[in-house]
């Protein structure tokens, strides 16, 4: 049985303002960078079996990847199916938004200018289904973002349209997932 390992990058400014990061490039703060290090070495002591990092193109998960690899010798390689929902009009707002956590809910909104959940899952369990069909002689390491880490618990679990609206991992939080 194959498996697939997933973080959440490392913690940037909008995510201490409690803000909607989505397809905005925002950087790592001085504790992000820490935070990845640190899981760096983790994996590094642990040896999980990892063969290689694959993160989304946008800043936050590169560098977060960026200092995994360092920490451990895997390599990197970037895939642009794990970026970031892309909120529209929400990008930059309070997280917890009354009219934001109501159109979180509505699976096929584009936001004003951003990407449908639907969509987003579409692109999401497409990579998933790529790599079970590697995972008996490949293991990945994903390194994305809050909203990607909820489509790919969806994946793998059943879950109530309220559970995977209110899902999420801390920063540098990993999971791992097995395919069955």
């Amino acid at each position: 049985m194959g498996k697939v390992f997933f973080t959440r990058h490392g913690q940037t400014i909008w995510n201490v303002e409690n803000k909607i990061c989505g397809a905005t490039d925002i950087e790592l703060t001085e504790l992000g960078h820490r935070q990845a290090e640190e899981l760096g070495r983790k994996l590094a002591e642990e040896q999980p079996g990892i063969d290689e990092i694959l993160y989304s193109p946008l800043v936050r998960a590169a560098e977060t990847a960026r200092h995994i690899s360092e920490m451990t010798g895997i390599p990197m390689r970037m895939e642009p199916r794990l970026k970031e929902q892309n909120f529209g009009r929400f990008e930059s707002t309070p997280r917890n938004g009354a009219e934001f956590m109501e159109a979180k809910s509505h699976f096929l909104d584009h936001y004003d200018g951003g990407e449908t959940m639907m969509h987003l899952c579409q692109r999401v369990y497409n990579l998933l289904d790529d790599i079970k069909a590697e995972s008996e002689h490949k293991t990945y390491l994903l390194v994305a973002h809050n909203g990607i880490s909820r489509i790919v618990q969806s994946y793998f679990y059943d879950m109530t349209n309220e559970e995977f609206a209110h899902f999420g991992i801390k920063n540098c939080e990993i999971r791992e997932y097995n395919f069955r």
